[in-house]
């Protein structure tokens, strides 16, 4: 499967998909444009992204780039490569998916499946996220129907007495797996449901012929790193790269402190709304973007790779001495946010 599948796969949920020369971008928001595949690190010219603003409307774009980037804020993808084996995980981990195999049966679901028993599994994990407005039943079914027929893209489900207890929708990008959306319903976590399903859906994937990696997520714009916890127990990597959030040239000049605090005091009278959150989450990352790495607080996961000074390169002396460069993303259903779900 290519991007092109990936690119079909969005449009027949209704999004809007544009190609430039660096990537992929579909509209996950109202006005805003995401790049995928999401593992792909770009760095696109400036006259791409303006012509991306100015000639199509768009409010903002949000895309992954590399940690030598002159702009960007510090951020991680959660990735796993093989070999992936059960002694690489930690007892508790061990333990918990050796219990979860015991209780639980995995295996290929029909994208049928996924929509109509796998609502009540990601209605389940929208309320433990507090993200229930976020997507309604009609739209989790239109997901998980447009896959059927396109390749590379898989259901898979873990069972318990023929009830479906947690699921997975994966899909091919060239050498790299990825997991748009991971769902469980509470009733089974104790029993380790997740760790099952994640371990063996992770075995299968990376055994495939010319797989590299699994691309599991990109850090979410509003989620708190503890939704990650569960995939670093289970062998996950996080990688260092910069989240670039760019406004249209109109909207910049909003774009400040004082902005960013006005949303703060919206999300403390609603903390579930997904409008508020995303648009908090693309501010922090655009104010906190235009300073260099060494100034930015760096996500806890990267404790490990910081590093103790970082000399900047020409590009980012560069773009300090220009203040913002002309070209400056966003996202309101496009984070692929997963928990311990």
């Amino acid at each position: 499967m290519n991007p092109e599948t990936f690119a079909e796969w969005l449009r027949r949920q209704g999004h809007q998909v544009v190609r430039t020369a660096s990537s992929y971008w579909y509209d996950a928001g109202p006005r805003v444009l995401q790049a995928f595949p999401y593992h792909w690190l770009i760095e696109p010219a400036d006259q791409e992204i303006r012509s991306l603003l100015l000639t199509r409307g768009i409010a903002a774009l949000r895309y992954s780039t590399p940690l030598h980037a002159p702009q960007g804020k510090v951020s991680y993808h959660v990735v796993l490569r093989p070999p992936y084996t059960l002694e690489m995980l930690r007892s508790q981990a061990r333990n918990g998916v050796r219990r979860g195999l015991n209780r639980f049966q995995v295996e290929r679901i029909t994208f049928e499946r996924l929509a109509e028993e796998g609502w009540s599994l990601q209605a389940d994990t929208l309320a433990r996220q507090e993200r229930t407005k976020s997507m309604d039943q009609a739209d989790w079914q239109r997901i998980c129907r447009a896959a059927e027929g396109l390749p590379g893209f898989e259901a898979w489900g873990a069972t318990c007495e023929g009830e479906l207890a947690a699921a997975l929708l994966t899909a091919r990008i060239d050498d790299r797996w990825c997991v748009p959306y991971a769902l469980s319903h509470s009733r089974f976590l104790r029993e380790h449901v997740n760790n099952a399903l994640f371990y063996a859906v992770s075995c299968d994937l990376l055994a495939r012929e010319g797989v590299a990696e699994l691309f599991f997520t990109l850090q979410s714009l509003d989620a708190p790193e503890s939704v990650d916890e569960f995939k670093f127990r289970m062998g996950l990597q996080p990688v260092p790269v910069r989240q670039r959030v760019v406004f249209h040239p109109l909207l910049r000049p909003l774009a400040t402190g004082r902005s960013h605090s006005f949303l703060l005091r919206r999300l403390e009278r609603d903390p579930g709304h997904p409008i508020f959150a995303k648009a908090e989450g693309m501010l922090r990352f655009h104010l906190g973007g235009r300073r260099p790495p060494e100034e930015q607080e760096w996500p806890e996961c990267l404790a490990g790779v910081r590093p103790q000074s970082t000399d900047p390169t020409p590009a980012q002396e560069q773009a300090d001495g220009m203040g913002e460069s002309a070209s400056d993303p966003a996202n309101t259903k496009g984070d692929i946010r997963h928990e311990a779900s």
